[in-house]
């Protein structure tokens, strides 16, 4: 296939310049990403063993789910984790403020968004960390978790739980516990997993057995802690 500067004839001396102001661009992003993860890890790096827990950013306080939240999150800092969460609000902000209110680590990996997403006031101050770029903030989730907490969520949250699955299944990552929170909530999507992935062998027969479903917050967090018990505190990559 001819690239777009073989011929003037495909593209106009404006196309061709606006071309090359975009590949400009992208070279200098190159830079702003760099940063990110620079910051990323330079962070993350000083925090300690901590859990990931996601969840929807719509879920407003006083229902059942925030309430859940809440208690996962100090379920965690008794065990002695702390918690990262995408720092919005929601899910994101029952969970660090069940982390600080029992005094552990509270994390928040904030995207910059156009809509929706604003940091919520349960993360420490200095473990704060803004991304514009969703990827490096999805390694940080990732390097620096002992475990994932999946609570009810939409494709953000399916997002993440679903990549998880997917590095270690590829042993992209080393195996870590997936808890799923809210059996109401999940029990359709395992059901399929089960059946109609499984049963068109499109993964393998192990492979639903990486989640882990309960409602019980408690359960959640001696999931991750006998298994980080077993294994020892090790980052992943």
């Amino acid at each position: 296939m001819e690239t777009p500067f073989a011929s003037d004839v495909r593209m106009t001396p404006e196309e061709i310049n606006a071309w090359n102001q975009m590949r400009l661009k992208d070279t200098w992003r190159i830079f702003r990403i760099m940063a990110e993860f620079v910051e990323g890890y330079d962070v993350m790096s000083q925090v300690g063993p901590c859990v990931s827990v996601f969840g929807s950013a719509r879920t407003k306080p006083g229902t059942p789910y925030y309430d859940l939240g809440v208690k996962v999150g100090r379920a965690l800092v008794e065990k002695g984790y702390g918690v990262i969460t995408g720092g919005g609000p929601g899910i994101m902000e029952a969970a660090n403020k069940g982390a600080q209110d029992a005094g552990g680590a509270s994390v928040g990996l904030n995207i910059v968004l156009p809509f929706e997403q604003i940091g919520n006031p349960y993360v420490d101050p200095d473990k704060l960390i803004n991304f514009d770029f969703f990827f490096a903030r999805k390694v940080m989730f990732v390097k620096y978790a002992m475990g994932y907490v999946v609570l009810p969520g939409g494709f953000g949250t399916l997002d993440e739980l679903f990549e998880s699955l997917t590095l270690m299944q590829t042993g992209k990552a080393d195996p870590f516990p997936v808890v799923l929170m809210g059996s109401g909530f999940w029990g359709g999507l395992l059901d399929w997993v089960r059946g109609t992935l499984l049963e068109a062998g499109n993964i393998s027969a192990g492979d639903p057995d990486r989640v882990t479903l309960t409602d019980d917050p408690e359960e959640a967090a001696e999931i991750i802690d006998a298994f980080c018990q077993r294994h020892g505190h090790l980052p992943n990559f």
